[in-house]
């Protein structure tokens, strides 16, 4: 039987600065039947200059072309974006990776984590 969290803020990341620089925001594990389904995703430009952002899912530490969600948007100064996805990440799909041009460039996501046989 499967026990679900309450939707809650499972992770917060400041970019490494490094554009293309896969920044590890939510690592799901290798357990089967473990499953993380985000509700919103935010990214927000802290500073006052223009900004770009990458974000994808992938079974690696790296980003791969399939697995893009955005592949490079920009982001006016103090601009946010906010992503509501029911995006799963299980063993197939392990890792939600992050990538801004500027430490200042931080993401949120919140969603639930799902464990056990579902």
């Amino acid at each position: 039987m499967a026990v679900q969290t309450k939707t809650k803020r499972l992770a917060a990341q400041a970019s490494s600065g490094v554009i293309g620089t896969a920044d590890v925001l939510v690592d799901n594990g290798t357990t089967a039947g473990d499953e993380i389904v985000t509700s919103t995703i935010i990214v927000v430009n802290t500073t006052s200059a223009a900004q770009t952002f990458k974000m994808g899912t992938s079974t690696t530490t790296s980003f791969a072309t399939a697995g893009l969600i955005a592949p490079l948007n920009d982001l006016g100064p103090y601009e946010f974006w906010t992503f509501t996805l029911g995006l799963c990440l299980d063993v197939s799909a392990r890792y939600l990776l992050f990538s801004g041009s500027d430490a200042g460039v931080v993401a949120q996501v919140h969603g639930a984590r799902t464990t056990g046989n579902v």
